[in-house]
């Protein structure tokens, strides 16, 4: 028999996946709400005594954990916030319509003021109408859109500038997963923020949950009898998110902390520079980078993205023949790329130089 690594008196019931401590119940609940507490005051998330939040609520496991936990922390450590739930109705028949009766009856039980918009009264559809439209595939992107706007739009009917989303640990890996396959560096780093905002809004975005596991919250949620929604969405199976699900799935079976060890990832891609060196062969560095079309934008704080443009071919080979009367042997011009851990988009492998020299590009 195993006893709580904690109080060292009541018997182990959870083997936490993150760093393999063997708690009780009571011990358990007690680490994943200070864990949250934690990052709360550690983050930068800021929440301002008298001040209005708005907690994204869809009756799920990770939204109604987040709203329980939230109402448990301001009383114990009186952060003097009112929290709103604020609920987006999609428009998809048999599952947003019963997950909104749980977040009826969770507003009841937390005590919370709800606000509920449709994508009928903004945008005069659903989202049942537009998969008629498009088809299943892809439909996820359409509705991450209009969902993200719908709730800007809500909480400043509300006045409020600050939502709290239920994203965890593994929704965070998996979106960076989702990137990494899809070589989507803009958002690579981005996705892994605890606080977000966009240049076309000014509403604020955070994460609580951000190191929770999905396990810890499904057990939380468990242990405190919490009522929630449980039914995936109907159109969810079709999303390419599902792939990196299982890609994490599988890696957590061989290594438990692999979720947070790629959410530690994504965090150090949003901080890394860009850098190049060019090794020169009588060239000087700043003449090569314009012959050879190459530019890079961004700097230190927004990640760097290098991007490689190929200069039209006709144009290169008029250079080669005003400067390459009487060509002389082919030399090798060696140019490295440091970009680490990023992306390199190259439009071209090989490039026709004055001498004809060959750019080679080592990763």
């Amino acid at each position: 028999m195993h006893y709580c690594a904690i109080c060292g008196i009541e018997r182990a019931q959870v083997i936490r996946p993150k760093n393999g401590q063997k708690l009780c119940r009571s011990c358990f609940i007690d680490a994943f709400e200070m864990e949250i507490h934690t990052t709360i005051l550690e983050s930068g998330i800021m929440l301002t005594r008298g001040e209005r939040i708005a907690i994204g609520a869809s009756g799920g496991k990770d939204s109604t954990v987040l709203a329980a936990v939230l109402k448990v922390l301001n009383e114990r450590y009186d952060y003097g916030v009112e929290f709103i739930l604020l609920s987006i109705d999609e428009g998809i028949h048999g599952y947003r319509d019963d997950s909104l009766e749980t977040v009826k009856r969770n507003a009841v039980q937390y005590g919370m003021e709800l606000c509920i918009l449709g994508y009928e009264a903004l945008y005069g559809w659903t989202m049942d109408q537009v998969v008629e439209k498009v088809g299943k595939k892809g439909n996820c992107t359409y509705c991450g859109v209009f969902r993200r706007q719908a709730l800007d739009r809500g909480a400043k009917h509300l006045n409020i500038s600050h939502i709290l989303t239920g994203h965890n640990a593994d929704d965070i890996a998996e979106t960076i997963l989702m990137n990494f396959l899809r070589g989507d560096l803009p958002r690579l780093g981005r996705c892994a923020e605890i606080i977000t905002a966009s240049q076309a809004s000014t509403m604020k975005r955070s994460k609580p949950l951000k190191y929770a596991y999905e396990k810890e919250i499904v057990l939380y949620a468990h242990y405190r009898g919490l009522d929630y929604f449980s039914t995936e969405c109907v159109y969810s199976p079709e999303a390419f998110r599902g792939n990196a699900r299982a890609l994490l799935k599988d890696l957590e079976k061989i290594r438990p902390s692999s979720v947070l060890d790629i959410v530690r990832s994504g965090e150090h891609l949003i901080h890394y520079p860009a850098t190049t060196q060019i090794l020169k062969s009588g060239m000087p560095h700043n003449e090569m980078n314009k012959d050879a079309g190459i530019s890079v934008r961004g700097n230190e704080n927004e990640g760097g993205l290098l991007k490689m443009r190929q200069v039209a071919s006709s144009q290169l080979e008029s250079k080669c023949a005003s400067k390459t009367q009487g060509t002389t042997k082919p030399q090798t011009v060696r140019l490295k790329i440091t970009l680490v851990p990023f992306f390199v988009e190259i439009h071209f492998c090989r490039l026709t130089y004055q001498t004809r020299k060959h750019c080679i590009f080592n990763q």
